[in-house]
């Protein structure tokens, strides 16, 4: 019989983070799953992928929603990406925050409303000052855009607290 003490079970968790594991946590209201590496941001992750499988980087060049093929993938922030190109790709991995959306690719609306982790639609989007945003619904949406700016201030400054209780 193996008997765990708490110093072998800090040891074990020590093993996993330096092997490279991370945690799964699940989001506020059971919507997806988000690789949870101690000193990243979370993100929003849905069948296996960040953004539902779709590329970042299209919203900014093709101005739509496009779904990534698991074939140009890049693993950032305890997450795998995926691109509908590899110039795609390529520019993701040379300048993450440029093309990642904010507060981890949820709910933009949640964050600042509720201090939340809520799931979103890739159709649901909006780029504010070079920003990637994301919301939950097309309802939530047209909240959102009720007052961008206020939004947006407000979810930056709660996004650092979700951020250390994620």
């Amino acid at each position: 019989m193996i008997r765990m003490n708490r110093r072998a079970t800090m040891l074990g968790a020590g093993a996993v983070l330096l092997a490279g594991g991370y945690g799964v946590v699940r989001a506020t209201n059971g919507f997806g799953l988000l690789p949870a590496e101690y000193a990243a941001s979370p993100v929003f992750v849905e069948d296996g992928f960040a953004m539902r499988g779709y590329d970042p980087v299209a919203y900014f060049t093709v101005g739509e929603p496009t779904v990534g093929d698991p074939v140009f993938s890049h693993t950032w922030n305890g997450a795998t990406w995926v691109f509908a190109s590899a110039p795609n790709r390529d520019a993701f991995a040379a300048d993450p925050n440029a093309f990642a959306p904010q507060y981890g690719g949820f709910c933009a609306w949640a964050i600042a409303a509720k201090g939340k982790l809520y799931s979103t639609q890739p159709s649901n989007w909006r780029i504010v000052e070079k920003k990637l945003y994301l919301n939950y619904n097309d309802s939530i949406q047209e909240k959102w855009e009720q007052d961008i700016p206020g939004f947006i201030s407000e979810g930056d400054k709660r996004w650092p607290q979700i951020v250390k209780t994620a």
